[in-house]
């Protein structure tokens, strides 16, 4: 394995068995299939895609907490079923809405404890615990019983753990979920931070949130039912659609409308309907933009009324819409 690679997976997958009952059978579900993936250290990775796309399997496995089905997976370049004792030295993990941390115990005892778990000396453990607080914005409350916290200020304690012990390989698992803006902003800013000091450092996060991985990654792989269906930068991932029109089309639309009449119209790509008590929302992928005058013969055929109509540069969620044919919350 190259010394530049920190994570690397070959023809990985893995299979659930489960059964609703004794007397049935198992039934075998589908979590990763053939997942091939070499990420560089220094890089920040990420996975995107919805619930269930197999985003915290590929993590477990790659943390030593899951064993593979088939295929092979390494990280600092250790084989994470034949060394995961030599992984999880050099790794850390923290996952969304997890309530890791004693309650009893205040945000710094929670905090040097977990520091000893690794072996770090206690001043070298207090002085992390006191930089990392003023950076995330909760030194003011580091003699706060954990208990005490509100679920954005316990999620800032859990992100100063999995960064206290100044891992090789970082695993950030939905890291924002749950938190509000203000919070989720704070977390991102101290991601790039962390990862701007040192050139070594290689962290992979999974979220379902396209503005984090499209601020935040230097490279994402969107992953959908078990399947990698893309991988490059948010950037070049974004390209691929600047050939198409994509717009955006706010209708008032109070008995509804015929979605299929819009897909099956030629040189519609992809289109997604979004709905809401006050408006009703078409996001389009055209060919061309002299499509756009059939979509709205079709409008005006289904008696609909135009809101508001934007052409719009591509962002990571029409490549979703693309790939996948819906919007990640419905997937």
């Amino acid at each position: 394995m190259e010394n530049s690679v920190a994570i690397n997976t070959k023809n990985l997958g893995r299979i659930y068995k489960i059964r609703n009952n004794r007397k049935e059978k198992f039934k075998e579900l589908l979590a990763l299939e053939n997942v091939d993936l070499s990420i560089k250290k220094g890089e920040l990775f990420g996975l995107l895609g919805p619930n269930g796309a197999g985003k915290t399997t590929l993590i477990k496995i790659l943390t030593t907490l899951l064993s593979p089905t088939t295929g092979i997976a390494t990280v600092a370049g250790f084989d994470v079923e034949k060394s995961p004792d030599e992984v999880r030295k050099r790794i850390n993990m923290v996952s969304g809405g997890e309530t890791s941390g004693y309650g009893l115990l205040t945000v710094r005892e929670n905090l040097w404890m977990f520091a000893q778990f690794y072996g770090i000396e206690s001043k070298v453990a207090n002085d992390r615990i006191k930089r990392l607080s003023e950076i995330v914005g909760i030194s003011d409350r580091l003699n706060t019983k954990s208990s005490d916290l509100s679920t954005g200020l316990r999620q800032k304690m859990n992100i100063i753990r999995g960064f206290i012990t100044d891992p090789q390989v970082l695993f950030l698992d939905e890291p924002t979920l749950g938190l509000d803006v203000g919070a989720s902003r704070d977390v991102r800013t101290f991601i790039k931070k962390w990862m701007n000091d040192n050139g070594e450092r290689t962290l992979l996060l999974t979220t379902h949130y396209m503005v984090e991985a499209d601020e935040l990654c230097d490279r994402v792989a969107i992953i959908n039912q078990g399947k990698v269906l893309a991988c490059d930068t948010p950037s070049n991932l974004k390209k691929t659609l600047q050939k198409e029109a994509i717009f955006n089309i706010n209708l008032y639309a109070p008995s509804g409308l015929e979605i299929n009449k819009f897909k099956n119209i030629t040189g519609v790509k992809n289109c997604v309907l979004s709905q809401k008590p006050e408006s009703t929302t078409l996001d389009i992928i055209l060919d061309e933009d002299s499509v756009l005058s059939e979509i709205i013969t079709e409008i005006s055929q289904q008696s609909l009324r135009i809101l508001r109509l934007e052409k719009r540069e591509p962002s990571l969620e029409d490549v979703f819409i693309k790939l996948v044919g819906q919007k990640i919350e419905e997937a």
